[in-house]
Formats: structure tokens, C-alpha cells, sequence
């Protein structure tokens, strides 16, 4: 299709521009050491190749590539590489469904997704393109779990674990969502498994307080969401005897100044220790009561609606502080992996303790003074403030002065001391599905857990597909005989590899350090090249990973930099997240027949007008309804921008002294510049767009009205609004460009620099409302007082007309608004 010479055609202008830019590869970062550039890493999340791009892709990533050709812009040397995620249960589930092996249907995804990107125009450098399903990457994935196997940061354990009864495999804590699988939906049940762990455990104060160097970069509630999932908690370890056991149960309380009240005892209902306490004519029923606990979710358990259960076990503890005989239960509200499994109950302070004394008939004792009503007459506990009642030593003593008072007696009867505790939970990460890394464990019977030698690496996958993939409860690998069957590393003998495969989170946890060197065959990643690009300058991608994804990249850095391979304890620098595309008022769907394909807008529309109504829809962090928004009119206003700049470089050549121009047109370009540049700098796309589209109108009315195309004020704006406008709309920008007289690639031009006595205002235009009409416009100084500019609005003929007396209520927003409410 050819380009006309006049008109704006998106498809004429696709079609020409992605042929030039395979040519000439301008996103390609340079290697070189001698370049000495400053140098810019932005890093899109992984795609999943999952089929074509969506409406969200089209959002993120026209949302990076702003950031990404800024930079470019600004003579950077950036690096912007691309790569799929491209292990996991879908692609295993369609190959399981057309009896096929996942590699295809991945590797047809990612190539169907390929094209889509380059002609989406992200500025990828696709020299550094990865995919973590190849043997190449997922050969460095076992390398470094043997790393972390040497540390005692991987390690195996049996135990309740969260289970997928669709997707047949274990689910880490942070993919259960609500008591749901995050993927497919379905209730998690608990099961109890051997399973694969990282110790992240060991890293939680780290975590939480490296998070120091992320505030003013990151989201503040996604740093808030990291903080809440760690749950970092202050308290006392207490031991409390049981009767007929000989060693002591070892409860966490953040509250141990209520131990005086404490007048029962509950154990998790599916924890061993239930067991082990219960007295024999009480197994039965314990047992009885387990098989009820097991079809609940640990959501439905803590939920303070559900109605309490619980069933005694025929024993008493003694409570460490007053010898006090108190009531062992085993209970559903408590879960076996909070704390050491096991709670002291103080039902007048704790709303769910009080609801199980009082089904149960249990006592109630106040020790904390409130003020308020005794909770065992009212049914609501008190869990305020308030002064140590019925405590002994402690009376009259605040919380503070109580908690610091029972510590040192806890430690000087030797039944107790000060603790920590974390709502964070070890790393689960085998899987029982074929289509991801590995373990490169050999279960020998005499040497135990052998690391498969480094020069044995990958343990590649078996060739399996269709039926012989599908989900067993167990790892489709079990069945793969010739496969699993080897000899031990160690000892020559006869032994088993590990079936399970990695949690794919493993694969995203150090992507970003593969791209810096994406072809090394000797490591995972080239280290002094880290050290040039490391850490990301800007991450971009959705709160979704708010928990998951980005907690373990903490995590991998954290550990990687113990060991020497990185120099930065944090990975990401700042963090862009993006709201979602949703269609009248909600989330697109097959079943509500609400859906919107990007391909399809696209075509109607082109992409330089789909890239621009995702920038200009709203701040990136907000959620963008397509019903909302208008391509269409951002193809009109493209086409206006084209016209500009097409006039424009047929009226004047390159090199024209833009001093000789009209100069009100050069004060709004050098503003837009100056505004666009901060704009962009912070993240306000869609103001930048707006103050683009504003210089568009003016270059217009020179053109139509004012001195003509070839005035060269109107050249320099055109060649301006091509260089800003390249950010989101990049094809119309580049054949401007070209029509401007410039050759390729606008991506390279340079950013507009403002000339600041052209940014001197002598006046601005106020706008007064009076009850949110217009009613005048003032002609002030740009430093004009908010006390000045209510006077001269009041004072004016204009809105006094409209006022019948003094006005309840002056809002001023100096220099531009006043809105007086009469």
C-alpha cells in the first residue's frame, strides 16, 4: 500500500515503517565499554505467550514504551529487551487437550505474538529476545536451585500444603486467592505432601527493611501489600505444660501482657501436635472433627462470620504465670502454620476467642481495663487500650510497661521470651505438572538428595504429549520410566530423579539478569555486565504481581548478591503499575459478551491511535473503560498532527532560524516542550498528550490564520510535536519526520530543549466561575496572590451580576481559576 502524499493512512504508514525499522534495528543497546552514554534499563513484566496480544498488553506496554523512547530521546543508552514467560499449566493444558507436546502450541503463540509487538512498535531490542522453556535459560534455572540447595535454602519437607484439585498440583501461599487457585479459580483444599521449599523465610527482615530504598519509587500500596504479606509481628514465645506430655507446647502472642487471662488453650485441629496431646478416649472424635476441618478453606477458617467449632481433647494446660489448669481444644480458627501451631485463648480481648467461650460455655476474664462493658455480658470483646486488671504484678501497668514487665518474668522462670514472628511462609515451589524446570534432584536410597552435577546441566524434559500429560495427583513425570530411572551422581548406584517441576516463578525471578548477557554459555548471567545495567531503572506491569512475582525477584537479588554476583541488594529502582482495560464498567468477558480485541481496533483504527487512547485514557494507574474512550477521535487528531507536520516541511527546509518566527507561536512550543518533558517525567502521559494536542491547535491557527506554513515558528513546532508525539504514536511521527526533510529514525532525533526566555509568561488568563459557570476571564500576572486574585474576581462588573450579596464560598487556584460558590 502506498503512502499518500496528503492524507493520514495508518495501514500504508504500518506496512512502510516496520520494513525501514527491520532494517535499521534502532532499539538495539550497545555493548560496547568504550560508549559513554549513561545508560537506561526499562523492563516490560514477561508476557505469557497465551495467544495473541489483548487489550492489557496494549495498555503496558504503550505505557513503557513512553518511558522507554523518552530516554532514547535524551541520548541514553538504553537497554529495552523482550522475552516470554513461556513455561506453565495453559500451554500444558492445550497440549493436553489436542493431543499435542506444549512446546508447540507455546512456540506458535510466541511467534504470532512476535509479529504483533513489532508491528505495535515497541522499541524491543530484539538482539536480547529469551524464552524460558528453552533447555538454554532453564539449564541455569537448575543451576541456581543447586546453589540455593547448597545454602540450606532449598530443602524438602512433608507437610499440609495448599492443593489444586483441578490443576492437580500444590499452590504456594500467595496463589491462593480468597481460598481459590489465582489461576483457574477452583476452592484449594489442604493435603498433606513432601514437597520442594526456598527458605525466603530467612531473608523476611531484609525484605521488609530494604523496602527503605523502594519508598518514592515504588506504589506506596504495593510497598504496603509486601509489608502485610511479610507480617512482621512483635511478641513473646510463651511454653505452656501439658498434662500427660512431656514436653512443653510452645505458643507466639503479640500479647502477652493478657496471659492472666488466658482461660483456655487451642491447637489447630489438622496440626500434628492435636494428635499428640489428645488423650486416647478422644482420638475419635478428633479424628471425626479433622475430616470436617479438611473441606474448609484457611479463608473460610479465619472468617469471623463462620460459626465456631471445636471439639476438647481430654487434657489441661497450666498457665506459666498463675499455675492456673485451663481447657486443650482443637479448634478450626487456628491454622498449623501461624505461630508454632498453637494459641493461648483470652476470649475477653480477642473477638474470635470470646465467640468459642461462649458456644462452649468457657470462662471470660477481663484484665485489661477499657472502660468498657464486661465482654462476657455484652459478647464483644474488648481489644482497646487501657490498664493491666486481675494481672498480679502487672496491675496498673499500660500494655507498653505490661508486655515489657511479663518478658522478664517469662525469662526469669525460664517459661518464656521476647519473639518474632512472620505471617510470611516458606517459598513452596515444586509443582506436580509437566511443563516447567526440573528439579535436578537424584533420590538416591543410600546418598539420599544429590544435586545433579553443573556438567550435567539441564535436566531436560522428557517427549511426552497429550493424554500422557494429563494431571494424576502426581507429576505426569512419574510415569516417564526411561527418564526417571538413573544412577546416583554420588555413589553409581541404582536411584530415582525428582518428578515434581519448578513453580514458573522461578524462571521470572532473575529473568531481568539474563538479558544483560542472554547467549552466555558459561553462567547464568555475565556479572560485569550487571554491574553496567543493573538495577532496573523502571519496571513496568501490573499490581496483580504486587505479592508473588516481585516478593521472590526480592528475594532471588538478595540471595545472588550473598553470594557475590550482584553488587545491589534491590532490583527494581521504580515501579510503574497499570490499571487494567475493562469494558462497561467491567472486566472484559466471553460470557458477558463484552470483550474487545486489540487486533480488531487495530485495523479499524491503526496502532498509533490505539497507542494514543491508552496513554491519553487517564494516569497509567487507573483502569481504562474502552466504552469510554474514542480511537476514532484519536485518529482524527493524528491526522491533524500529520497535516501539520506535512505542510509544514513542504512550506521550509531543515536548518531555518526559528528566532526570525512569530514569536506567540514559539512561546507556546517552548512551553509545551518544557511542560511535555516534566510531564513525561513524572508519569503524566495523559496531560502530556493533552499539552501536545493543545501546540497542534496553535500550529494550526498559524498555518490557517497566522503567518503561514512557512514561518519559521511553524517548523519548529512541527518538528517538536513530531519528536514529543513519537512517544505514543510513533509511525504517524516517523513519516513526519521524513516529510520535514530529516532522515530515519526519528527515535534517534534528540529531545527538544526549551529556551527559558521563551518560558517568561507576562500574563496568564484567569478563569472566574461563579456557581461553576464562566462568568469572566482576567488578565493577571503569572505571580499573581491568592488574596489578589479573589479581590480583582470579586471586583469584577461581569460576576458581580451574578451575586446577590456576599458569596458563602471563594475557591482560588492562582494563577487560572477562580470559582466563587454565591
Amino acid at each position: 500500500m502506498a503512502v499518500s502524499d496528503e492524507q493520514y493512512e495508518p495501514q500504508a504508514l504500518q506496512a512502510k515503517w516496520q520494513a525501514r525499522w527491520e532494517e535499521l534495528d534502532p532499539f538495539r543497546a550497545s555493548e560496547d565499554a568504550d560508549d559513554e552514554r549513561p545508560r537506561k534499563y526499562l523492563l516490560d513484566m514477561f508476557a505469557y505467550p497465551s495467544g495473541d496480544l489483548h487489550m492489557g498488553h496494549g495498555e503496558v506496554f504503550a505505557l513503557a514504551d513512553v518511558v522507554a523512547r523518552y530516554w532514547f530521546q535524551r541520548g541514553y543508552n538504553v537497554l529495552h529487551p523482550v522475552g516470554w514467560d513461556s513455561f506453565g499449566l495453559p500451554a500444558e493444558n492445550a497440549a493436553i487437550k489436542h493431543n499435542a507436546h506444549p512446546a508447540e502450541w507455546t512456540y506458535s503463540n510466541i511467534e504470532t505474538q512476535a509479529a504483533s509487538f513489532k508491528r505495535y512498535a515497541i522499541s524491543f531490542d530484539w538482539s536480547r529476545r529469551l524464552h524460558t522453556s528453552d533447555p538454554e535459560y532453564y539449564r541455569w534455572n537448575q543451576w541456581l536451585f543447586n546453589r540455593f540447595f547448597e545454602r540450606g535454602l532449598a530443602y524438602r519437607k512433608g507437610g499440609l500444603v495448599n492443593w489444586c484439585p483441578k490443576d492437580q498440583t500444590v499452590l504456594a501461599n500467595e496463589q491462593v486467592v480468597a481460598g481459590r487457585c489465582e489461576r483457574c479459580g477452583s476452592e484449594v483444599v489442604r493435603r498433606e505432601l513432601t514437597q520442594w521449599y526456598f527458605k525466603i523465610t530467612d531473608y523476611a527482615d531484609r525484605l521488609l527493611d530494604d523496602m527503605a530504598q523502594l519508598e518514592g519509587g515504588w506504589p506506596d500500596r504495593v510497598l504496603a501489600m509486601q509489608r502485610n504479606w511479610i507480617g512482621r509481628s512483635e511478641g513473646a514465645d510463651v511454653r505452656f505444660e501439658i498434662e500427660g506430655r512431656d514436653e512443653p507446647v510452645t505458643v507466639y502472642t503479640t500479647r502477652p501482657d493478657t496471659l492472666y487471662g488466658a482461660t483456655f488453650f487451642v491447637v489447630a485441629a489438622d496440626a500434628p501436635l492435636a494428635e499428640e496431646i489428645c488423650a486416647p478416649d478422644r482420638l475419635e472424635a478428633l479424628e471425626a472433627y479433622r475430616a470436617e476441618v479438611a473441606k474448609l478453606s484457611d479463608i473460610e477458617r479465619l472468617s469471623t462470620d463462620k460459626e465456631k467449632t471445636g471439639v476438647f481433647l481430654g487434657r489441661h494446660a497450666v498457665n506459666p504465670v498463675n499455675g492456673e489448669r485451663i481447657p486443650v481444644w482443637a479448634a478450626d480458627y487456628v491454622l498449623s502454620d501461624y505461630g508454632h501451631g498453637a494459641i493461648m485463648a483470652v476470649p475477653a480481648h480477642d473477638q474470635r476467642d470470646l465467640d468459642f467461650a461462649m458456644k462452649f460455655g468457657l470462662p471470660v476474664q477481663v484484665v485489661v481495663h477499657t472502660g468498657l462493658a464486661d465482654p462476657g455480658e455484652t459478647g464483644v470483646a474488648t481489644s482497646g487500650e487501657g490498664k493491666l486488671v486481675n494481672s498480679g504484678p502487672l496491675d496498673g501497668l499500660s500494655k507498653t510497661e505490661a508486655i515489657s514487665r511479663i518478658i522478664e518474668v517469662l525469662e526469669e522462670r525460664g517459661t518464656g521470651a521476647a519473639a518474632v514472628n512472620y505471617r510470611l511462609r516458606d517459598w513452596l515451589l515444586s509443582r506436580q505438572r509437566f511443563w516447567g524446570t526440573p528439579i535436578p534432584i537424584t533420590h538416591c536410597p543410600d546418598c539420599g538428595e544429590v544435586p545433579v552435577p553443573d556438567d550435567q546441566l539441564p535436566v531436560t524434559l522428557p517427549d511426552m504429549r497429550g493424554e500422557a500429560l494429563a494431571p494424576k495427583g502426581v507429576s505426569p513425570l512419574a510415569s516417564a520410566t526411561d527418564w526417571v530411572n538413573v544412577d546416583c551422581p554420588k555413589c553409581g548406584g541404582r536411584a530415582l530423579r525428582d518428578t515434581d517441576t519448578m513453580d514458573t516463578f522461578v524462571d521470572s525471578s532473575w529473568y531481568y539478569l539474563r538479558y544483560c548477557s542472554p547467549g552466555l554459555e558459561d553462567g547464568p548471567f555475565d556479572v560485569e555486565q550487571v554491574r553496567r545495567w543493573g538495577p532496573i531503572d523502571q519496571y513496568v506491569g501490573g499490581v496483580e504481581h504486587a505479592v508473588l512475582h516481585l516478593l521472590y525477584s526480592r528475594f532471588f537479588t538478595k540471595v545472588l548478591h550473598d553470594m557475590g554476583m550482584v553488587d545491589f541488594t534491590e532490583p527494581f529502582v521504580r515501579l510503574l503499575n497499570q490499571g487494567q482495560v475493562i469494558n462497561q464498567g467491567k472486566a472484559m468477558s466471553k460470557s458477558l459478551g463484552n470483550g474487545v480485541d486489540l487486533g480488531d481496533q487495530i485495523e479499524k483504527f491503526g496502532v498509533d491511535a490505539v497507542r494514543l487512547t491508552m496513554v491519553f485514557a487517564g494516569p497509567p494507574e487507573d483502569d481504562i473503560d474502552w466504552a469510554n474512550v474514542s480511537p476514532a477521535a484519536s485518529q482524527k487528531f493524528l491526522a491533524r498532527a500529520f497535516r501539520v507536520m506535512v505542510e509544514a516541511g513542504a512550506a521550509s527546509a531543515p536548518g531555518t532560524d526559528a528566532a526570525a518566527g512569530d514569536l506567540e507561536l514559539r512561546k507556546v512550543t517552548h512551553r509545551t516542550i518544557d511542560e511535555v518533558t516534566r510531564l513525561v517525567e513524572s508519569h503524566h502521559f495523559n496531560v502530556a498528550i493533552a499539552r501536545m494536542m493543545e501546540l497542534t491547535s496553535a500550529a494550526r491557527r498559524a498555518i490557517d490564520s497566522g503567518p503561514g506554513a512557512a514561518d519559521p515558528a511553524v517548523r519548529e513546532a512541527a518538528e517538536a510535536l513530531a519528536v514529543m508525539l513519537s512517544l505514543v504514536a510513533p509511525y504517524v511521527a516517523e513519516e513526519g519526520w521524513e516529510r520535514l526533510g530529516h532522515g530515519p529514525t526519528i527515535a534517534r532525533a534528540g529531545w527538544p530543549v526549551a529556551e527559558p526566555a521563551l518560558l517568561v509568561q507576562e500574563s496568564v488568563t484567569c478563569v472566574v466561575q461563579v456557581a461553576g459557570k464562566v462568568r469572566d476571564r482576567l488578565e493577571v500576572a503569572p505571580t499573581i496572590s491568592g488574596t489578589e486574585l479573589e479581590g480583582l474576581a470579586l471586583a469584577s462588573e461581569k460576576v458581580r451580576a451574578y451575586l446577590d450579596g456576599a458569596p458563602r464560598k471563594v475557591i482560588v487556584r492562582a494563577p487560572k481559576l477562580v470559582n466563587i460558590v454565591p
